[in-house]
């Protein structure tokens, strides 16, 4: 049996290829943690009651605001509303100005975290934009809840 020779010309060639490469395996893999830790999954209030939501992660709830929950504090732009799903409630905090569609019965998206008591502490609240269109997401969200009851 013989030795096999490799040149250093084709030495040079792999070392060039395993480095491009590794190179390219990095740039890959920072790309796909940046990809999702930016990320924003929409989850119901039923998911939430089900522990599915992350509790350190900005998520989007969405759902109906709720009739008679909207409690706006008199001193400043906080405000409180439950989001529902015709099934299970989250309260909602908010702190600054609604959108102008947003009221009581309408499907909202608010955009925030989790809370350790349970309720949802919102930094965006995004409103429909006319009477006829419901996010897909709180639409099917929402379909979903009364298929279940």
């Amino acid at each position: 049996m013989g030795v096999i020779r490799v040149s250093k010309k084709h030495k040079k060639r792999l070392a060039i290829l395993l480095v491009i490469l590794v190179g390219v395996g990095i740039t890959v893999a920072l790309a796909l943690t940046a990809f999702n830790e930016n990320m924003l999954y929409f989850f119901s209030p039923t998911q939430i009651l089900a522990g599915e939501a992350p509790q350190n992660r900005v998520i989007r709830v969405g759902g109906l605001v709720s009739n008679g929950s909207v409690k706006r504090a008199t001193d400043s732009l906080k405000i409180n509303f439950d989001v529902n799903d015709h099934v299970n409630t989250v309260a909602v905090q908010y702190t600054g100005i609604l959108p102008d569609l947003f009221r009581e019965g309408q499907g909202i998206v608010a955009i925030g975290k989790m809370q350790p008591d349970g309720s949802f502490l919102a930094d965006e609240v995004l409103a429909k934009h006319d009477e006829n269109y419901m996010p897909p997401e709180v639409a099917d969200a929402l379909k979903e809840a009364k298929n279940k009851e």
